[in-house]
């Protein structure tokens, strides 16, 4: 089953772009991921377990190196999409 995410991170301080760009840099070294970013919004597209794994650990590390930062998700079944990413 493939998982679409579509997340957008919001650091709570003053600096807040090295760790929205340090978040997206690490997603886009998981070759079995596909990620797409816009200005507001990073999409990433994969196996729904890999995927859900590897989104909670990174998110893990970004709250462990910057702190508070809020993450809005949203999560759709990639097997239902009809357009590709």
């Amino acid at each position: 089953m493939q998982l679409v995410a579509e997340l957008s991170m919001y650091p709570l301080r003053e600096e807040f772009v090295p760790p929205i760009q340090n978040f997206i840099d690490r997603l886009n070294t998981y070759p079995n991921l596909k990620v797409v970013t816009t200005a507001t919004s990073t999409t990433v597209c994969g196996e729904y377990q890999f995927t859900m794994a590897l989104l909670a650990k990174e998110m893990q590390r970004s709250h462990e190196e910057v702190g508070q930062a809020i993450f809005v998700c949203k999560f759709l079944n990639g097997d239902k999409m009809v357009t590709e990413l």
